[in-house]
């Protein structure tokens, strides 16, 4: 496990990362976590006292890395842009495990099964994230029978959750 105190950074413009909140992990550190990588993987460990698992860094440029800080570790850490976090990190070659419901539905509808394994990993972890992250059964539900759906009409997570989010403001409006 590696040790290191990290400032919390904020992209202004960045592409696909505008916004995002985030500490660097320099190259040195990247390859003591795990030696001449230069793509993703992911980690597990502590920021400040708080737990991480399953958290993929993303290649920078030159072996430097980024680990994104989503807003449920945000607000674990009570901490902004520009405060220093201590950071201990191991790889975690466990590695995300989908949602078993969603699995168990996924295998019952052969297409959507089929353009779900042309997704990348990071990306079939979207969908089970989206459902892992639903506070009721019945939501839960929900958003399994809506991945599956998108799965089916050849949807990604984000051209899934632009639809929905389209559908709903049409909803509103009428």
């Amino acid at each position: 496990m590696v040790k290191f105190e990290a400032t919390i950074k904020k992209f202004d413009k960045q592409g696909e990362k505008t916004g995002w909140t985030y500490i660097d992990i320099p190259a040195t550190i990247a390859n003591t976590l795990k030696p001449n990588n230069k793509k993703s993987f992911r980690v597990k460990g502590l920021l400040d006292s708080c737990p991480i698992n399953a958290l993929a860094i993303l290649p920078m440029g030159e072996g430097n890395f980024i680990l994104a800080l989503n807003n449920d570790i945000r607000k674990a850490l009570k901490k902004r842009k520009n405060e220093k976090l201590l950071v201990q990190l191991e790889e975690d070659k466990k590695g995300y495990i989908l949602n078993e419901d969603f699995v168990c539905c996924l295998n019952e509808e052969p297409s959507a099964l089929a353009f779900f394994n042309t997704l990348t990993n990071g990306h079939q972890n979207y969908f089970s994230k989206w459902i892992d992250s639903a506070k009721t059964i019945e939501t839960k539900i929900k958003r399994i029978a809506q991945t599956i759906n998108a799965l089916q009409n050849k949807l990604d997570y984000g051209s899934m959750i632009r639809k929905q989010t389209s559908e709903n403001k049409l909803l509103k409006g009428l």
